[in-house]
Parts: structure tokens; C-alpha cells; sequence
């Protein structure tokens, strides 16, 4: 197996249907930490081990320049209180494709900060972990991503990705709508038998439903935590009044926790 590193300049920043990596200078520690629990250590162990306790899921922060242009961090997230979903892929040496690492879910802003820095003004909005009023009762935040943000104008007849296995964990999609000229719908597809255009149909649950696209907009959708999901797994669209479609699409597979 190949072994790939990669830099920050590959990393990418969607937030709440905005492409933010164009004002952004850094993210944050993109933190995935369960508590340790101590208290349970009998007599008789021979060792003093830790159960994982509830886990920790948040993106820190995002650092970017004061921006006062339309879709700028500072135009669009200069208030405090917000839950965004948000999506961090990294490319591979490369800009994000199909298949590679993305971290999502939805957390919440606790405030937004400027400041000086060498001169120059920065602003930061620091994130806390995982919208406690819209918890979905998945603990792991890192997936893949099926859809880079990009065009579409018409329905996804190529393979997808193969997701290593098929499991029965459930998991969950997140979609970001940046761009568009009317309604259409993001799906899932997957396939338990082979990668090709004829194997594959719609994940079920697994839908953003029609949205009117010329608004930015980005959302979490979650199967039950039981739910079969195929071993490969793409993106689709159903194009309503749209023509031309600007998205991005990952998938976050349960784990058997």
C-alpha cells in the first residue's frame, strides 16, 4: 500500500454552504478524544486500564483574514451562537477528491474574534464540539468525501469509492450547497457488489431532499444506527429546476461502539 503525506495548503474549509478556504489561513485542531474513565478499577486487576467515556468532537477553530467581501468569514460568521455544518477535507499531496479523509458535523461558534497580527488583521471563530441540541449518536467526526465542491449539470453515471467493507452501523451524510440555479436533491448511492455504474442504487434515508440551490445551504442527514451500508458508495443528484449545481458531499460510516 502506498504511503501519502500532504500539507495544509490541500486542506479545505466548507462551512455552512460557503467555500471558506480562500479566506482561511489555518484550522484548528481537529480534535476526536474520548474520555478516559478512571473510577471502575477493581482490587483484584492486575493493571489500571480506562474505559472511553463520552467523546469529544470539535474542530477548535478557524483562522482566516479580515475579509469584508460577500461570502467572507468575517461577512458571513461575524456572529457568536451558530451551529455550522461544517467540512474539512484534506487532499492527498493534491486538492481534495473522491475518497479522501474529510472531518464533519455540526458545531457550534462560541464567539468571533479580530485581531492584530503583524500588522495585518486576522479574525477566528473558535468552535466548541457538537451542537448538543442536534445530536445524532455518532461519535466519530472522519469520513470520506464523494464530492468535492464542484459543478454538476447532470446525473453521476461513474463509480464511487470503495469504503474498504460493508458494514451495519448506520452512519451519516453531509451535504453543503454552495451555488445553484434552481431545486435538486443530493443523494448517497451505494453498491454491496461490485464498483460499476449498474450496481449501484439510493442509499435509503440518505438525502438531502429537494432544495432551492441559489441560497447557500448545508445540512447533516443520519441513517439509523443499524442501517446496511455497501461497501461502495458515490455521489448522486436529481436535478428539479436546476440546471447546474454546486456541492460538496461526504459520508461518515458508524463504527460497532
Amino acid at each position: 500500500m502506498a504511503l501519502f503525506r500532504t500539507t495544509q495548503k490541500h486542506a479545505r474549509a466548507y462551512v455552512g454552504g460557503y467555500e471558506m478556504s480562500g479566506f482561511s489561513r489555518s484550522i484548528g485542531l481537529l480534535d476526536w478524544t474520548f474520555d478516559e474513565v478512571g473510577s471502575l478499577v477493581a482490587l483484584s486487576d492486575p493493571a489500571k486500564g480506562y474505559l472511553p467515556g463520552s467523546c469529544e468532537m470539535t474542530p477548535t477553530a478557524l483562522n482566516a483574514n479580515f475579509d469584508n467581501s460577500a461570502n467572507s468569514l468575517h461577512a458571513v460568521a461575524s456572529a457568536a451562537g451558530v451551529a455550522w455544518v461544517c467540512s474539512f477535507p484534506v487532499g492527498m499531496g493534491a486538492d481534495p477528491a473522491q475518497g479522501d479523509p474529510v472531518y464533519c458535523g455540526l458545531f457550534q461558534q462560541t464567539a468571533y474574534q479580530a485581531q492584530d497580527d503583524g500588522g495585518g488583521v486576522t479574525v477566528s471563530i473558535p468552535f466548541s464540539g457538537w451542537d448538543v441540541s442536534q445530536q445524532i449518536g455518532y461519535p466519530k467526526p472522519w469520513g470520506r468525501l464523494l464530492h468535492p465542491y464542484g459543478v454538476e449539470t447532470a446525473v453521476n453515471t461513474a463509480i464511487g469509492i470503495d469504503d474498504l467493507a460493508a458494514s451495519a452501523f448506520g452512519g451519516y451524510m453531509a451535504y453543503h450547497i454552495f451555488a445553484g440555479d434552481g431545486t435538486a436533491t443530493i443523494k448517497v448511492q451505494k453498491s454491496t457488489t461490485t464498483n460499476l455504474n449498474a450496481s449501484f442504487s439510493d442509499l435509503s434515508g440518505a438525502t438531502s431532499g429537494s432544495i432551492d440551490c441559489s441560497t447557500p445551504s448545508a445540512g447533516i442527514v443520519a441513517l439509523g444506527r443499524t442501517a446496511s451500508i455497501g461497501q461502495f458508495l458515490r455521489w448522486q443528484i436529481v436535478l428539479g429546476t436546476a440546471t447546474t449545481v454546486t456541492f460538496a458531499l461526504s459520508w461518515v460510516r458508524g463504527i460497532n461502539n
